[in-house]
């Protein structure tokens, strides 16, 4: 079958905390072209960022940081009242601690994609968005950045001679204006398996996937993401990975799309 178009497919991983947690990390690692490491801030600590850089070489995968907010009871979704420069520090301290791990381990950091609320935040405000593309050009000029499709922190990649990498989401509801629902809210996940393909499908093939007001967003995506925490994340992918294959589309890691 000819492929028409190619797709990175990522994954949040290095966040387990329980050994069923670890187990479906793991395996979900054999679906995804691209992994997100947490830097040991919001989730994780050193011995599983090393373990977790070490089975996503095996899979030659795309390797890139996961840094989130301090503040580990609600997993780094909770948003905090922040400043640019905290910011600023905290994402180039966690960026640094991955890359070391890699460089140790024979790999470089392909890109970086914020955590939770460190990501919401900035997809909207250009401060805190301007503070993390600043950390990043600090430590690798051809790390990509990777942030909500429209945002303002692809905005600020741009700005500060970053690649970037548009992101979607297939099982999380969009809001009107393009960012995502609140995990507060009832529609804020997606779970059924049908919906979520057609919802991928859409994102992939045409460029559009229905918000919450039944409005239709025009999206460009470079990235699908998976969570590796929502219920029912291993079917998911497995379900993915043949409508990509079914439709044409080349599932490969993020620095060969981007």
């Amino acid at each position: 079958m000819t492929r028409t178009r190619s797709i990175d497919l990522n994954c949040d991983v290095g966040e387990a905390a329980t050994p069923d947690q670890l187990e479906v990390e793991t395996r979900l690692i054999a679906y995804v072209s691209s992994v997100n490491i947490a830097c040991g801030v919001h989730a994780g600590d050193a011995a599983l960022m090393r373990s977790t850089v070490q089975l996503a070489r095996q899979y030659d995968l795309a390797i890139g940081a996961h840094p989130g907010l301090p503040d580990r009871e609600s997993r780094g979704r909770r948003e905090l009242p922040l400043s640019p420069p905290f910011v600023q520090d905290l994402v180039l301290s966690q960026v640094s601690e991955l890359a070391a791990i890699g460089q140790a381990e024979g790999i470089r950091l392909s890109h970086v994609k914020p955590h939770g609320a460190l990501y919401n935040m900035a997809a909207k405000d250009r401060a805190l968005a301007d503070a993390i593309a600043a950390a990043i050009a600090r430590i690798d000029t051809r790390l990509i950045l990777v942030g909500l499709a429209g945002s303002e922190l692809l905005a600020a990649g741009k700005a500060h001679g970053l690649p970037v990498g548009a992101e979607g989401f297939a099982d999380r509801g969009y809001q009107a204006d393009g960012r995502l629902v609140p995990r507060d809210q009832s529609n804020a996940m997606i779970l059924d398996e049908s919906t979520v393909v057609s919802r991928a499908h859409s994102l992939v093939h045409e460029g559009t996937i229905p918000a919450a007001d039944g409005s239709l967003l025009h999206l460009h995506i470079d990235t699908l993401c998976l969570h590796s925490d929502t219920p029912g994340a291993l079917r998911l992918a497995h379900a993915l990975r043949s409508m990509f294959d079914d439709g044409g589309i080349s599932v490969v890691r993020l620095d060969h799309v981007a």
